[in-house]
């Protein structure tokens, strides 16, 4: 039986009234909430958006949501886990600072913030897998801890993964710091010697300390490099790039098996919104405000993390008429993630999309 992908239009332009009762619609739909009990633990796993970012979802637009979710388990909190980079989102203190910087304050949706892998990203439960390259994923602890589980994506690009969609937000979202330093490991960026600068900015966003100052330009030392990419997306002057081959299809499937970790641990307590608003080509992990790389789309939902996330680029290629933003982004296939995903048993790319008023 084909996967059941619920989707309704909608618009920044909307207003957060009408959005937050558009995503409560497209939650119920889904009969998430059929399976919750009192009792239950809730988290509601999203990124709350880098500091100056202004693309992530937006508090008020979750108002239903919770309000749908609390008629049947009261017990529900925000989540997400530190970065492996460094910035304000790399301890809880500072991550939660800018969660309530972005609104995520008890008097805007009276839902407590708790940073999924503690205070420094080492509050780590192991999950066994048994697909190719996962074969014990390091999650976040309150993840794990939790009963049922909401992914809020906002759909953007990505430099590694070319799309950053549910199961991003679930695998490597989901991931301690040693969770996401596993995932990026395969991947070394390289420095082009003749681009450089030395204008000393990739340093300064090195969490490994793997860049250095080499005859005035920039080196990197692949003993240290974890492969986090965030050089990558920092440095100006294009002098930093992937070394692609092969390595973005291995960064994918392993983000789809830590996703296909969380989906086991839950089961059917598992539900994906997916916002396509202001899609940017760079993930919420940028500081700055991003501008969109293609109109608002509307709400995505589904219990099914890999039907979700084709249906998005499926309504992403409609709308632009089979032109791939993603791709012209970053030219990184996004389609291993959903191969993979389906192979390994996390969802399926065959799906029925139902329209919602």
């Amino acid at each position: 039986m084909k996967s059941r992908v619920f989707f309704i239009p909608a618009s920044r332009a909307d207003g957060a009234e009408v959005l937050a009762e558009k995503a409560r619609a497209v939650l119920r739909a889904t009969g998430f909430t059929a399976s919750l009990s009192p009792t239950d633990f809730t988290a509601l796993k999203i990124h709350f958006g880098e500091k100056g970012n202004t693309g992530h979802i937006k508090p008020e637009w979750l108002t239903g949501v919770v309000a749908e979710i609390r008629d049947s388990a009261p017990r529900l909190f925000l989540t997400d886990s530190n970065t492996l980079y460094v910035g304000s989102r790399s301890n809880s203190i500072e991550h939660i600072r800018l969660a309530w910087d972005h609104g995520f304050r008890p008097d805007v949706l009276d839902v407590p913030v708790i940073i999924a892998d503690g205070l420094i990203g080492n509050d780590v439960r192991e999950a066994k897998g048994d697909a190719e390259h996962v074969a014990s994923g390091k999650l976040a602890s309150a993840i794990l801890g939790a009963d049922a589980l909401v992914a809020l994506s906002h759909v953007t690009g990505h430099v590694q993964t070319g799309l950053g969609a549910a199961i991003k937000n679930m695998g490597m979202g989901c991931a301690s710091r040693a969770g996401k330093l596993d995932q990026h490991s395969v991947a070394h960026p390289r420095v082009l010697a003749k681009a450089c600068r030395d204008c000393g900015l990739c340093y300064d966003h090195c969490a490994a300390s793997a860049l250095t100052r080499v005859e005035g330009r920039a080196a990197i030392d692949n003993a240290r490099c974890t492969g986090c990419g965030e050089c990558l997306v920092v440095c100006k002057h294009g002098a930093i790039k992937v070394r692609w081959d092969g390595d973005v299809r291995r960064i994918q499937e392993k983000l789809a098996e830590y996703a296909q970790l969380v989906r086991r641990h839950f089961g059917p307590r598992l539900a994906c919104l997916n916002f396509l608003l202001q899609i940017s080509k760079d993930c919420d992990c940028m500081a700055k405000a991003q501008p969109a790389i293609v109109e608002d789309i509307g709400i995505c939902g589904s219990l099914d993390p890999v039907a979700v996330d084709r249906a998005t680029v499926d309504l992403i290629l409609e709308r632009t008429g089979g032109r791939d933003p993603f791709r012209k982004g970053y030219d990184a296939d996004w389609s291993f993630q959903l191969e993979h995903g389906e192979k390994i048993g996390l969802g399926s790319n065959v799906y029925q999309r139902i329209d919602l008023a």
